[in-house]
């Protein structure tokens, strides 16, 4: 579930994080370069044709869904059979997986055979399927009881609002039982830590964190694609949401106090020796990496990632369950509360152009109902979108402390430019291996954001 977070050119839309930085449903980033803009406008000329050629000869309706993860896949295919046994409709799922999925819904697009469900995915990769009309308006379904039944919050961050950068029609073409935050993924073995009570303070992490470090290597690691995130959470100690966001649009400067101490959080880690061998993983596959060396060799204890994480440890080590996870404490002198950045995690989205439209719409409806949402938890391992289970206190340990974390994300409208979101991930090694200071870090993400 991992990503090596390739630069996007992001949405503007009600989404309360930066998509650049957050946690994709995939390890394979698509890049939105001058050839997704050629398939954008294949898609949009291909747009009038019809959709799904689901069905059968004896009347029975059939569905198709297009599924992207690999993680949910064993869960969303007994749920597909479950479906059938209560309403007589069959449901095939197709499973591409994370690296081909794109690519393959695209062809079914320009062939104009698309499924009548398919699995929702950054803005910028959705985005020529939305403009293609290859995706129904949610918003008027979701202003009734069906909304409702998601956790505050969650339905206005998949919406597009007006004039959005990637122009596509005001709306909600997505639903999710899935939200994904981050956090610290950890052994409370090998770190030492309680997670029924955590460290008060990055300080206090940091001391046990120091004190677990055994054999001198270093006991955390996060990939370098993810510490846009982690720096992005780490300012939030002392930035509001809205200085984060005035920043990620050029409002405010890079060289501002707030987004120092983020760095020097960083480097404290790197001085107290508790970062893996002193570096962090870089290059595409760099989470998958991090992932590993914790989920399966355990050579580190706690890692920082996505909740979508814990979803990978499932899939990847399925016997190790002794971890848990928790938000990141705050800063010793932080002034406001540390907020994690979040995005919906895994959904649907429903071609209004398959022979059966109110059908898929309603299967998608019985997908992120409680009683689905729990099987995708358990199962699967990801923190749900229903008020109710959030709030019920029955996910299962390892979601908890990410679960948490969702009920008080950062609400940033605008995105890291792909040009810092690319200084702001080689900067960070850099900081890291000693070969450039803080300060030199904002001049140089200063200067990215001007270019861009």
């Amino acid at each position: 579930m991992s990503t090596a977070h390739e630069s996007k050119v992001i949405a503007m839309r009600r989404n309360p994080t930066t998509q650049s930085v957050s946690r994709p449903m995939s390890r394979r980033s698509f890049v939105w370069t001058a050839g997704s803009l050629g398939i954008a406008a294949s898609l949009l000329l291909q747009g009038c044709g019809s959709g799904s050629d689901s069905g059968s000869d004896d009347g029975t309706v059939e569905l198709t869904f297009m599924n992207q993860s690999r993680g949910q896949e064993a869960a969303l295919n007994a749920l597909a059979k479950q479906y059938t046994k209560e309403t007589g409709i069959v449901v095939k799922v197709e499973s591409p997986g994370p690296s081909d999925y794109l690519a393959k819904l695209q062809a079914k697009a320009q062939s104009r055979n698309m499924p009548d469900v398919y699995s929702s995915f950054l803005a910028v990769d959705m985005a020529p399927f939305y403009k293609a009309g290859w995706a129904m308006n949610l918003e008027p379904e979701l202003k009734g009881a069906w909304g409702d039944q998601f956790a505050p919050g969650v339905v206005e961050q998949s919406a597009f609002i007006k004039d959005n950068n990637l122009d596509v029609p005001p709306g909600i073409y997505s639903a999710h039982w899935e939200t994904q935050s981050y956090g610290l993924i950890l052994d409370p073995a090998r770190t030492k830590i309680d997670p029924k009570a955590p460290p008060k303070t990055m300080d206090d992490l940091i001391t046990a964190l120091k004190a677990s470090n055994k054999d001198g290597k270093g006991n955390f690691s996060v990939a370098s694609s993810l510490t846009p995130a982690l720096i992005q959470q780490f300012a939030s100690n002392w930035l509001t949401d809205q200085q984060i966001s005035d920043t990620f649009a050029g409002k405010s400067s890079w060289k501002s106090d707030g987004w120092r101490k983020a760095f020097q959080l960083l480097l404290d880690l790197k001085k107290a020796g508790v970062i893996s061998n002193g570096a962090l993983p870089g290059g595409q596959g760099d989470n998958p990496a991090v992932e590993t060396s914790f989920f399966n060799k355990r050579e580190v204890g706690a890692i920082f990632d996505a909740s979508a994480g814990v979803s990978v440890g499932k899939r990847t080590a399925p016997n190790y369950t002794d971890y848990a996870s928790m938000p990141l404490p705050a800063a010793s002198d932080a002034t406001l509360a540390p907020r994690s950045p979040g995005v919906p995690g895994k959904g649907a989205v429903v071609n209004p152009r398959g022979k059966h439209p109110k059908e898929a719409l309603a299967f998608v409806k019985w997908l992120t109902m409680p009683e689905q949402q729990k099987v995708f938890a358990e199962e699967a391992r990801i923190v749900p979108t229903s008020k109710e289970l959030l709030a019920g206190g029955s996910l299962p340990a390892q979601l908890t402390g990410f679960a948490a974390a969702t009920e008080n994300q950062q609400k940033v409208t605008n995105s890291l430019t792909p040009d810092v979101n690319a200084a702001l991930t080689r900067d960070t090694q850099s900081l890291v291996l000693g070969e450039k200071t803080v300060d030199q870090i904002l001049d140089d993400l200063q200067s990215a954001q001007e270019r861009g």
